[in-house]
């Protein structure tokens, strides 16, 4: 049903098993098994699309309402045997997941041995998305969630850190820079899609600062190296900096003078989820784990 349900959304079997991440083949098995089921057909198979057939279009609208009332089940269930025990699927974006994941997930596995976990990262939109959809339980993200019917727990704020070229002359290095320093120096930013990058945005914006136009990059990590490369200069959050400008040499990083721009981070669960007690654990053992890693971020109390 899962799978029809995204092929109907999708109408390409290539786009419906990539966004369930599974093979071609086995999604045409799934529909057919579900029309073999019903002894209907469902879709109509042309040489570029697929359409659905009035008995598609019905199930389509009744299989929403039966798969969501099957989440909330299985939901409730969860919730019935015990803090974090069972399925847990963990959306989490890039800017996050590769500095913040090695420090929590060993806590959890050892808080919680009967967690079974699965780790999905896609930009902010996506995550909230699949959230929203039900094909999420919880979503580690900067705050706030960009949609309604998300309920949110704090974890840490974080400044964002100056990182320039070694050749620019940025003053005296012991001494934070105020954000006006940026308004003569080319921002590098990561591509549409990444809150990151609106933030860096709205952090320029307010320092009358301007963002390079012609230079964007994917990751975090390539953005550094650009920097590296002399294109400008760029903001990096504190968790990210130690991974980051390891791999870059000849690099400056500078903080700014309090307050310092920074960014939220939290977890984000559907409001009518009735798990709302497991993810309060799951943020309380984040929390603790990025306390007892020493970072340089301001914990927020539950």
């Amino acid at each position: 049903m899962r799978a029809f349900l995204a092929l109907a959304e999708h109408l390409h079997f290539r786009d419906a098993a990539a966004a369930l991440r599974m093979s071609q083949p086995a999604l045409s098995g799934a529909v057919a098994a579900l029309e073999e089921t019903l002894n209907t057909r469902l879709v109509e198979r042309t040489t570029r699309k697929v359409l659905l057939t009035p008995a598609g279009e019905r199930v389509a609208r009744r299989a929403e309402i039966v798969l969501a009332e099957l989440d909330r089940l299985v939901d409730e269930v969860h919730s019935a045997r015990g803090s974090l025990v069972g399925p847990l699927r963990l959306g989490v974006i890039p800017t996050v997941a590769p500095y913040l994941l090695p420090i929590v997930l060993p806590r959890l596995a050892a808080e919680f041995p009967e967690l079974e976990l699965s780790v999905h990262e896609e930009q902010t939109e996506a995550i909230t998305a699949e959230l929203l959809a039900g094909r999420l339980d919880v979503v580690l993200l900067a705050l706030p969630v960009p949609a309604q019917g998300v309920t949110e727990l704090k974890l840490y704020d974080e400044d964002f850190v100056l990182v320039a070229p070694n050749a620019y002359d940025l003053g005296n290095p012991d001494e934070p820079l105020p954000r006006s320093a940026l308004t003569d120096l080319d921002v590098i930013l990561l591509n549409e899609g990444h809150c990151l990058r609106d933030q860096a945005l709205d952090v320029c914006r307010e320092a009358g600062a301007r963002a390079a136009a012609a230079t964007y990059a994917t990751s975090l990590a390539t953005l550094v190296q650009l920097v590296s490369g002399g294109l400008g200069v760029t903001l990096v959050p504190e968790t990210a900096l130690p991974v980051e400008t390891r791999r870059a040499p000849d690099l400056a990083v500078r903080r700014f003078t309090a307050p310092a721009p920074h960014r939220r981070v939290g977890l984000g669960y559907r409001s009518t989820s009735p798990r709302a007690d497991e993810f309060a654990a799951l943020a309380q053992s984040v929390r603790s784990a990025v306390a007892a890693d020493g970072a340089r971020v301001r914990v927020q109390r539950a």
